[in-house]
Protein backbone atom coordinates (compact mmCIF):
# COMPACT_ATOMS: atom_id res chain seq x y z
CA UNK A 1 0.00 0.00 0.00
CA UNK A 2 0.86 3.16 -0.92
CA UNK A 3 -0.33 5.83 1.62
CA UNK A 4 0.33 8.64 -0.95
CA UNK A 5 -1.39 10.81 -3.38
CA UNK A 6 0.89 12.64 -5.76
CA UNK A 7 4.19 12.40 -7.32
CA UNK A 8 6.91 14.25 -9.34
CA UNK A 9 9.07 12.79 -11.26
CA UNK A 10 11.69 14.28 -13.02
CA UNK A 11 12.84 13.06 -16.09
CA UNK A 12 9.81 11.72 -16.77
CA UNK A 13 9.52 11.23 -20.85
CA UNK A 14 11.81 8.40 -21.33
CA UNK A 15 13.61 5.34 -19.98
CA UNK A 16 13.49 4.93 -16.09
CA UNK A 17 11.61 8.07 -15.53
CA UNK A 18 8.34 7.01 -17.75
CA UNK A 19 8.92 3.21 -16.18
CA UNK A 20 8.50 4.97 -12.42
CA UNK A 21 5.92 7.13 -13.27
CA UNK A 22 3.72 4.69 -15.40
CA UNK A 23 4.44 2.56 -12.36
CA UNK A 24 2.85 4.91 -9.85
CA UNK A 25 0.04 6.26 -11.89
CA UNK A 26 -0.58 2.42 -12.11
CA UNK A 27 -0.90 2.22 -8.15
CA UNK A 28 -3.60 4.91 -8.04
CA UNK A 29 -1.26 8.23 -7.32
CA UNK A 30 -1.46 10.82 -9.32
CA UNK A 31 1.87 11.69 -11.15
CA UNK A 32 3.41 15.08 -12.61
CA UNK A 33 6.53 14.21 -14.85
CA UNK A 34 8.91 16.98 -15.99
CA UNK A 35 11.16 17.25 -18.75
CA UNK A 36 12.46 19.56 -21.53
CA UNK A 37 10.33 17.64 -24.40
CA UNK A 38 7.36 18.62 -24.86
CA UNK A 39 6.42 15.44 -26.89
CA UNK A 40 7.65 13.14 -25.08
CA UNK A 41 6.04 14.54 -21.67
CA UNK A 42 2.65 14.99 -23.94
CA UNK A 43 2.93 10.94 -24.48
CA UNK A 44 3.84 9.58 -21.41
CA UNK A 45 0.89 11.15 -20.30
CA UNK A 46 -1.44 10.28 -22.95
CA UNK A 47 -1.26 6.86 -21.05
CA UNK A 48 -3.62 7.12 -18.14
CA UNK A 49 -5.43 9.92 -16.18
CA UNK A 50 -3.23 9.94 -13.28
CA UNK A 51 -0.60 11.13 -15.12
CA UNK A 52 0.00 14.82 -16.27
CA UNK A 53 2.93 16.87 -17.56
CA UNK A 54 5.08 20.01 -17.18
CA UNK A 55 7.89 21.35 -18.99
CA UNK A 56 10.57 22.47 -16.65
CA UNK A 57 14.66 22.57 -16.36
CA UNK A 58 16.07 20.80 -13.08
CA UNK A 59 19.08 23.53 -13.37
CA UNK A 60 17.10 26.46 -12.95
CA UNK A 61 15.84 27.16 -9.40
CA UNK A 62 12.92 29.71 -10.53
CA UNK A 63 12.25 27.26 -13.40
CA UNK A 64 11.05 24.07 -11.21
CA UNK A 65 9.31 26.77 -8.71
CA UNK A 66 7.05 27.35 -11.31
CA UNK A 67 6.39 23.52 -11.93
CA UNK A 68 5.46 22.77 -8.08
CA UNK A 69 3.27 26.45 -8.25
CA UNK A 70 1.31 24.91 -10.74
CA UNK A 71 0.94 21.37 -9.94
CA UNK A 72 0.27 21.95 -6.24
CA UNK A 73 -2.54 24.16 -7.81
CA UNK A 74 -3.67 21.36 -10.11
CA UNK A 75 -3.16 18.14 -7.34
CA UNK A 76 -2.31 19.47 -4.37
CA UNK A 77 1.44 19.28 -2.94
CA UNK A 78 3.62 16.70 -3.72
CA UNK A 79 4.49 13.60 -1.17
CA UNK A 80 6.53 11.98 -3.65
CA UNK A 81 9.58 13.12 -5.46
CA UNK A 82 11.46 11.42 -7.99
CA UNK A 83 14.62 13.20 -8.88
CA UNK A 84 15.77 11.42 -11.81
CA UNK A 85 16.93 13.89 -14.65
CA UNK A 86 20.22 13.54 -15.65
CA UNK A 87 22.87 13.24 -18.00
CA UNK A 88 25.78 11.77 -19.13
CA UNK A 89 29.09 12.19 -21.37
CA UNK A 90 31.97 10.36 -22.18
CA UNK A 91 35.54 11.56 -22.40
CA UNK A 92 38.90 11.05 -20.64
CA UNK A 93 39.37 13.28 -17.20
CA UNK A 94 42.62 15.68 -19.10
CA UNK A 95 40.22 16.24 -22.23
CA UNK A 96 37.11 17.08 -20.13
CA UNK A 97 36.74 21.15 -20.08
CA UNK A 98 35.63 23.07 -16.91
CA UNK A 99 32.18 24.13 -18.84
CA UNK A 100 31.67 20.25 -19.57
CA UNK A 101 31.79 19.62 -15.84
CA UNK A 102 29.93 22.00 -14.52
CA UNK A 103 26.87 21.03 -16.90
CA UNK A 104 27.44 17.14 -15.35
CA UNK A 105 27.22 18.75 -12.03
CA UNK A 106 24.58 21.10 -12.50
CA UNK A 107 22.08 18.47 -13.93
CA UNK A 108 23.24 15.32 -12.07
CA UNK A 109 23.68 17.13 -8.80
CA UNK A 110 22.40 20.77 -8.46
CA UNK A 111 19.04 19.44 -10.53
CA UNK A 112 18.61 16.90 -7.92
CA UNK A 113 18.86 19.42 -5.24
CA UNK A 114 16.72 21.71 -6.58
CA UNK A 115 13.98 19.10 -7.41
CA UNK A 116 13.57 18.46 -4.17
CA UNK A 117 14.24 21.28 -2.22
CA UNK A 118 10.84 22.74 -3.04
CA UNK A 119 9.24 19.81 -1.27
CA UNK A 120 10.73 19.13 2.34
CA UNK A 121 9.05 21.78 4.16
CA UNK A 122 5.60 20.83 3.12
CA UNK A 123 6.97 16.92 4.06
CA UNK A 124 8.29 18.16 7.67
CA UNK A 125 5.18 19.93 8.23
CA UNK A 126 2.86 16.81 7.48
CA UNK A 127 5.28 14.28 9.29
CA UNK A 128 5.35 12.45 5.79
CA UNK A 129 6.96 12.05 2.21
CA UNK A 130 8.90 9.67 0.43
CA UNK A 131 12.63 11.31 -1.65
CA UNK A 132 13.67 8.72 -3.60
CA UNK A 133 17.05 10.02 -5.74
CA UNK A 134 18.25 7.89 -8.90
CA UNK A 135 21.54 7.87 -8.84
CA UNK A 136 23.67 4.98 -10.35
CA UNK A 137 26.58 2.47 -9.41
CA UNK A 138 28.54 5.94 -10.27
CA UNK A 139 28.02 6.70 -6.79
CA UNK A 140 29.68 3.61 -5.29
CA UNK A 141 32.34 2.88 -7.30
CA UNK A 142 34.30 5.05 -10.04
CA UNK A 143 34.40 3.85 -13.95
CA UNK A 144 36.71 5.74 -16.76
CA UNK A 145 36.29 8.69 -18.56
CA UNK A 146 33.34 9.20 -17.00
CA UNK A 147 34.47 11.57 -13.88
CA UNK A 148 31.99 14.54 -14.19
CA UNK A 149 28.97 11.79 -13.64
CA UNK A 150 31.19 9.81 -11.43
CA UNK A 151 31.58 12.50 -8.88
CA UNK A 152 27.80 14.07 -9.56
CA UNK A 153 26.73 11.13 -8.30
CA UNK A 154 28.77 10.48 -5.20
CA UNK A 155 27.21 13.80 -4.78
CA UNK A 156 23.79 12.40 -5.04
CA UNK A 157 24.26 9.91 -2.60
CA UNK A 158 26.03 11.97 0.07
CA UNK A 159 22.69 14.50 -0.15
CA UNK A 160 20.92 11.71 0.50
CA UNK A 161 22.24 10.38 3.47
CA UNK A 162 22.52 13.85 4.38
CA UNK A 163 18.62 14.64 4.19
CA UNK A 164 18.06 11.05 5.43
CA UNK A 165 19.69 12.44 8.94
CA UNK A 166 18.34 15.64 8.45
CA UNK A 167 13.93 14.02 8.83
CA UNK A 168 14.74 10.42 10.14
CA UNK A 169 12.35 11.47 12.97
CA UNK A 170 9.28 13.49 10.81
CA UNK A 171 7.72 10.61 9.20
CA UNK A 172 10.10 11.72 5.23
CA UNK A 173 12.40 8.79 3.81
CA UNK A 174 14.97 9.40 1.72
CA UNK A 175 17.02 7.21 -0.28
CA UNK A 176 18.76 6.46 -3.63
CA UNK A 177 18.27 3.51 -6.06
CA UNK A 178 21.48 2.97 -7.87
CA UNK A 179 21.51 0.97 -10.95
CA UNK A 180 23.98 -0.53 -13.51
CA UNK A 181 23.89 -0.11 -16.95
CA UNK A 182 20.04 0.34 -17.60
CA UNK A 183 18.67 -0.80 -21.24
CA UNK A 184 17.17 3.04 -22.31
CA UNK A 185 18.16 5.22 -25.01
CA UNK A 186 20.82 6.96 -22.86
CA UNK A 187 22.84 3.27 -22.73
CA UNK A 188 22.20 3.48 -26.65
CA UNK A 189 23.76 6.57 -27.11
CA UNK A 190 26.68 5.68 -25.23
CA UNK A 191 27.47 2.29 -27.15
CA UNK A 192 27.41 5.00 -30.19
CA UNK A 193 30.15 7.35 -28.58
CA UNK A 194 31.97 4.34 -27.32
CA UNK A 195 31.76 2.33 -30.81
CA UNK A 196 32.70 5.24 -32.60
CA UNK A 197 36.09 6.55 -30.45
CA UNK A 198 37.05 3.07 -30.33
CA UNK A 199 36.23 1.26 -33.67
CA UNK A 200 34.69 -1.61 -31.97
CA UNK A 201 31.05 -2.74 -33.58
CA UNK A 202 28.16 -1.52 -31.36
CA UNK A 203 27.13 -4.89 -30.52
CA UNK A 204 31.13 -5.53 -29.22
CA UNK A 205 30.33 -2.78 -27.33
CA UNK A 206 26.56 -3.69 -26.07
CA UNK A 207 28.30 -6.30 -24.91
CA UNK A 208 31.48 -5.00 -23.19
CA UNK A 209 29.20 -3.48 -21.17
CA UNK A 210 27.01 -6.24 -20.23
CA UNK A 211 30.27 -7.80 -18.57
CA UNK A 212 30.44 -5.24 -16.34
CA UNK A 213 27.30 -6.93 -14.36
CA UNK A 214 27.88 -10.05 -13.11
CA UNK A 215 24.19 -11.44 -14.45
CA UNK A 216 26.19 -10.66 -17.63
CA UNK A 217 22.75 -8.05 -18.70
CA UNK A 218 21.22 -5.20 -18.74
CA UNK A 219 19.25 -3.86 -16.04
CA UNK A 220 15.21 -3.26 -16.74
CA UNK A 221 14.06 -0.01 -16.59
CA UNK A 222 10.67 -1.99 -14.79
CA UNK A 223 13.38 -3.35 -12.21
CA UNK A 224 13.81 0.34 -11.27
CA UNK A 225 10.60 1.30 -11.33
CA UNK A 226 9.66 -1.74 -9.00
CA UNK A 227 12.16 -0.34 -6.49
CA UNK A 228 10.42 3.14 -6.47
CA UNK A 229 7.51 1.76 -5.93
CA UNK A 230 8.62 -0.52 -2.76
CA UNK A 231 10.27 2.55 -1.27
CA UNK A 232 7.35 4.42 -1.93
CA UNK A 233 5.02 2.07 0.44
CA UNK A 234 4.20 1.90 3.91
CA UNK A 235 6.02 -1.41 3.99
CA UNK A 236 9.20 0.48 3.61
CA UNK A 237 8.87 3.35 6.11
CA UNK A 238 11.79 2.26 8.36
CA UNK A 239 13.98 2.62 5.09
CA UNK A 240 15.82 5.36 5.36
CA UNK A 241 19.04 6.82 3.66
CA UNK A 242 20.13 3.48 1.62
CA UNK A 243 22.08 3.89 -1.91
CA UNK A 244 20.00 0.72 -3.12
CA UNK A 245 22.31 -1.08 -5.62
CA UNK A 246 20.29 -2.75 -8.55
CA UNK A 247 23.32 -4.11 -10.55
CA UNK A 248 23.45 -8.23 -10.60
CA UNK A 249 26.04 -7.84 -7.77
CA UNK A 250 28.39 -5.65 -9.07
CA UNK A 251 28.29 -3.45 -6.48
CA UNK A 252 26.99 -3.63 -2.67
Amino acid sequence: MIPFRHALVTGGGSGIGKAVALALAGAGIDVTICGRRHAALAEVAAAGSHLFGLAADVTDEASVAALYAEAEKRRGPFDIVVANAGMAASEPAHRTSVGDWRRSLDVNLTGAFISVRPALAGMLRRSQGRIVFIASTAGLKGYAYVAPYVAAKHGVVGLMRALAVETARTGVTVNAICPGFVDTGMLDESQRRIAARTGRTPADVREMLAASNPQRRFIEVEEVAASVLWLCSDDARSITGQAISISGGETW
